[in-house]
């Protein structure tokens, strides 16, 4: 029997065994049970640091299942089998916009794996530049609206032992945070050094000038000034003395993104803040930061935090509200990434 799914259904099914499933071990850790429809087993997922989620996997389904896969905006992630359709393979799946595909898992195959998630800000957190930046060597794992970028490292015998630990951590409380802490990095570490070494292979982007630089750097502070009522880029290159090309190709290489998106970036992180702060509507948050349109705030909003205006003004989160947000992760479907699924996404 062959059980087709679209992620809407299944991220239901697994809306609700998570609600079925308020086990906490620790703080910041949560286990959902499989939903018993698909199958057995569990996922754990651990906020290792905040907005990076460690997730532990150890399932199967009763049948095969086809799951449709839509496009969508999808976080950084970093994963390792052990057990199933992909076994002895590593993925690194970047932020971006993931293609449509069918992902085909057969019944009882018992799949275990490890993996990462966070948004690609965070690189620049773990191996910041001057400007605290994501490195270039990793700018391609952050697309923003574009194609996501997707490596296979190989597998190694030290990423295997990593994962190992990882899912069998001898320790509890702050310890074992310490103890996951440094397995995930490391973990990241072993998987991306075949990306360094291959830019290291390849030619670095033109330098640019160091009065470009400062140029760069000033058209940045204007735009930071000026989150509410920002120049076009045209204006902005014309306040700061380069060409509308330059700003574009500076700001891509300083900061690792286009002008455009980085004032979105700065707007949306704003807009969080006075939304939290709770003594403001959602359109008048939208209103302060420079939209006029409520539904363009609002989508833009949901692209940079996953979650919409109104679920941000709730304030606080609750122990609840914690676990609906790593069930973000739960509904990642390259969990179950098999062979088949990785060839249709290349083809496409």
């Amino acid at each position: 029997m062959t059980i087709t799914l679209t992620m809407k259904e299944e991220w239901e099914l697994w809306d609700e065994a998570a609600i079925n499933s308020l086990q906490n071990p620790e703080p910041n850790e949560f286990i959902c049970q499989m939903p018993r429809l698909l199958g057995k087993g569990y996922v754990r997922d651990i906020e290792v640091y905040p907005n990076l989620c460690l997730s532990i996997r150890d399932y199967e389904y009763h049948d095969d299942v086809l799951l449709k896969i839509p496009e969508w905006d999808h976080s950084l992630q970093f994963c390792v089998w052990l057990l199933g359709n992909a076994t002895d393979d590593t993925l690194i799946s970047g932020a971006g916009v993931q293609r449509q595909f069918t992902l085909e898992t057969p019944k009882s195959q018992r799949i275990v794996s490890v993996e990462i998630h966070m948004p690609p800000e965070l690189l620049g957190t773990f191996f910041p530049t001057v400007d605290g930046e994501i490195p270039f060597e990793f700018r391609q794992l952050a697309k923003g609206d574009d194609w996501q970028t997707m490596l296979h490292p190989k597998m190694t015998t030290a990423i295997n032992c990593v994962a190992q630990q990882i899912i069998n951590c001898p320790y509890q409380g702050i310890s074992k945070r310490m103890f996951l802490q440094a397995r995930v990095l490391e973990l990241m570490r072993l998987q991306l050094t075949p990306l360094l070494a291959e830019q290291g292979r390849l030619q670095q982007p033109p330098r640019l000038k160091a009065q470009t630089i400062a140029q760069i750097h000033y058209a940045r502070e204007i735009l930071l000034s000026r989150l509410e009522n920002p120049p076009s880029i045209l204006e902005l290159s014309q306040l700061v003395g380069v060409s509308d090309r330059t700003l574009q190709r500076g700001f891509q290489e300083l900061f690792g993104k286009t002008a455009f998106s980085y004032l979105t970036e700065k707007r949306m992180e704003w807009a969080e803040q006075l939304l939290r702060q709770g003594n403001m509507t959602i359109a008048e948050v939208g209103n302060r930061i420079g939209y006029s349109n409520l539904g363009h705030f609002v989508a833009a909003f949901k692209r940079r935090f996953g979650i919409t205006p109104s679920q941000s003004l709730m304030g606080k989160k609750s122990v609840l509200a914690q676990i609906l947000s790593g069930l973000k992760y739960l509904k990642d479907p390259l969990r179950f990434y098999s062979v088949k699924a990785d060839s249709a996404a290349r083809s496409t």
